[in-house]
């Protein structure tokens, strides 16, 4: 058994500081998303966005104001990232994620899984955090996608990808 599983079993201090996450590889790879991973590295894209991809309200607000953010709003500076392909593959995504000159994390709460998980395959990585739910008001007794109406769930996003907007410029 390697260092790493070892202390699984013995309880040791490192068992508290990580998960240990098995990934299966996989040969596939989707052309598409290298095309557009290639396109953003040539093209000198300097912010990379990461966002929650939780499937709670959160989540999804975060999710909606990287979309916004990337795709409407400052399409010129920011290229969205591919979470689970970032994560789960070392490839254009991944790169992306390694050559940008600014790396932001938009997390949809306090758990901050998606900077932690590119943390852990991209060592010296150090994104920019901002946590997308303390720039809304809302009830935050509420959890689910459908506890709020889609039109409130946009405008929550719309207003956070405006805050972060000013946040990155």
């Amino acid at each position: 058994m390697n260092n790493c599983c070892s202390s699984l079993s013995t309880g040791s201090i490192e068992e508290k500081d990580y998960e240990i996450v098995r990934i299966e590889k996989t040969r596939n790879v989707c052309p598409m998303c290298e095309d557009f991973a290639k396109e953003q590295i040539q093209k000198k894209t300097p912010i990379a966005i990461m966002s929650c991809e939780g499937a709670c309200l959160r989540g999804e607000v975060a999710r909606q104001a990287a979309n916004l953010v990337c795709f409407n709003l400052i399409p010129d500076k920011t290229a969205r990232i591919c979470l689970g392909g970032a994560f789960t593959k070392d490839t254009g995504q991944r790169n992306l994620v390694r050559n940008a000159d600014r790396v932001i994390a938009l997390e949809g709460c306090f758990i901050e899984c998606g900077s932690r998980m590119m943390k852990g395959v991209i060592e010296d990585l150090h994104p920019e955090v901002i946590i997308v739910d303390k720039l809304y008001n809302f009830d935050r007794k509420l959890f689910a996608i459908n506890d709020v109406s889609e039109e409130t769930l946009k405008e929550f996003a719309v207003i956070s990808a405006t805050k972060i907007i000013e946040k990155i410029n």
